[in-house]
C-alpha cells in the first residue's frame, strides 16, 4: 500500500501562483511515477501532469502545460506541482496518483489501473 497525502490548496486571485504538495509513504517511492489529476465539480477528473520514477520525464496537459510544472524530490518522498498564472478554470480538487512502472517515460496512461490516490487538496481560484 502507497498513501498519499496532498497538501498546499486554498484560495488565490487569478493570475497568482500555489504550490501543491504531496508526501508518499509505504512503499519505496522512488519505484513509482508521480501524477496530479483534478476534478471540478459537475466535471470528471482530468489529467494534468506526470513524472517518472526518476523524475527524467515529465507530461503536461494541455491546459496547464507551460504554467504547471510538476517535480519530485526522491530523498523527500514527494512530488510537487507549481501552478502559476492560475485563472478560475483551474479551481478543482487536486488529487496526487502513484503508479508502480519500469519505464523511464512519463505517461498519463499509467495512472488507469493500480494506482494509488490521496484525498485531495482544494484549490479556488478567484476573478
Amino acid at each position: 500500500q502507497v498513501q498519499l497525502v496532498e497538501s498546499g490548496g486554498g484560495l488565490v486571485q487569478a493570475g497568482g501562483s500555489l504550490r501543491l504538495s504531496c508526501v508518499a509513504s509505504g512503499r519505496t517511492f522512488s519505484n513509482y511515477a508521480m501524477g496530479w489529476f483534478r476534478q471540478a465539480p459537475g466535471k470528471e477528473r482530468e489529467f494534468v501532469a506526470t513524472i517518472s520514477w526518476s523524475g527524467g520525464s515529465t507530461d503536461y496537459s494541455d491546459s496547464v502545460k507551460g504554467r504547471f510544472t510538476i517535480s519530485r524530490d526522491n530523498a523527500k518522498n514527494t512530488v510537487y506541482l507549481q501552478m502559476n498564472s492560475l485563472n478560475p478554470e483551474d479551481a478543482a480538487v487536486y488529487y496526487c496518483a502513484a503508479a508502480l512502472v519500469a519505464s523511464r517515460q512519463a505517461s498519463r496512461y499509467v495512472f488507469r489501473q493500480n494506482a494509488y490516490w490521496g484525498q485531495g487538496t482544494q484549490v479556488t481560484v478567484s476573478s
